[in-house]
């Protein structure tokens, strides 16, 4: 039975960090470690992340950063760390479905010629589910023009292939958007993955998570859609999507809310 590293940054989150990493506890599939990287919490959560380590002797690797340093430096501190032959990720303020590892795995199992496999979600509130987000069916390098090829917190990869990219690039553009910086690099070395069209995470999205996006926030993400164009040789013509992530900022919180309901209704 092939080992799953669960890999995952904590900042503050003592409200919601148990049940995630209660829905990771409970998985079907048993062979897994979790390594958590504690970014300088000022509330509860390294005390909790403790808690989970001494109830649980060998599965949890628990460490914690010096200073304040962000997710993409976090996750790298994790992926070193990291001993298994696939790493997952998890948010901290997220939710696994049980039989989330165990479906992810055998799709890997069953598909040595994909890299990555993500999965289809649920989006939640204080109120519950309110919407699913359907997963790009056969992304490619060209699935970058429009939309993310799989989410981010859903998917499980091969560890020599993190390896190979050399995990997250840390920057002030990647602070957000680290995956897209991810998957941009992915498909210019040539690796595929695809998507488990099940609704496997639950990610808790409700309009505090769109105050998160702020209008800098855009910039970087314009900045790293740059890089990636050049990255993957996409014709010139196509370089006005560069700016979309400016454009998408400039819109109402409350109208981009209503939008993202209505489309995955």
């Amino acid at each position: 039975m092939k080992k799953i590293s669960v890999i995952m940054a904590t900042y503050n989150c003592c409200d919601t960090v148990r049940d995630s990493i209660e829905s990771i506890i409970n998985q079907t599939y048993e062979n897994w470690e979790f390594v958590i990287c504690d970014d300088c919490s000022e509330d509860d959560t390294f005390s909790i992340l403790n808690e989970y380590s001494s109830r649980y002797p060998g599965k949890f690797i628990i460490t914690r950063n010096e200073v304040n340093s962000k997710l993409p430096f976090s996750l790298n501190r994790c992926i070193e760390k990291a001993t298994g032959d696939y790493i997952a990720r998890m948010d901290a303020d997220d939710i696994s479905e049980p039989e989330r590892f165990a479906e992810q795995v055998k799709f890997l199992e069953e598909h040595p010629e994909y890299s990555v496999v993500g999965t289809d979600m649920a989006r939640f509130d204080e109120n519950g589910i309110y919407s699913y987000y359907h997963s790009v069916n056969n992304p490619d390098r060209f699935t970058l023009l429009y939309e993310v090829p799989f989410c981010h917190a859903t998917i499980m990869m091969r560890a020599e292939v993190y390896r190979q990219l050399g995990g997250y690039t840390v920057s002030p553009r990647t602070v957000r958007g680290q995956d897209v910086d991810l998957w941009y690099r992915f498909f210019a070395h040539g690796f595929s993955g695809n998507n488990i069209h099940s609704a496997l995470y639950r990610v808790r999205e409700d309009e505090s998570a769109l105050k998160r996006r702020t209008f800098k926030s855009s910039i970087y993400a314009s900045q790293t859609r740059w890089i990636g164009f050049h990255l993957l040789n996409y014709p010139v013509w196509r370089y006005y999507l560069v700016i979309q992530p400016i454009i998408s900022a400039l819109l109402p919180r409350k109208l981009k809310l209503e939008i993202r309901r209505l489309r995955n209704k």
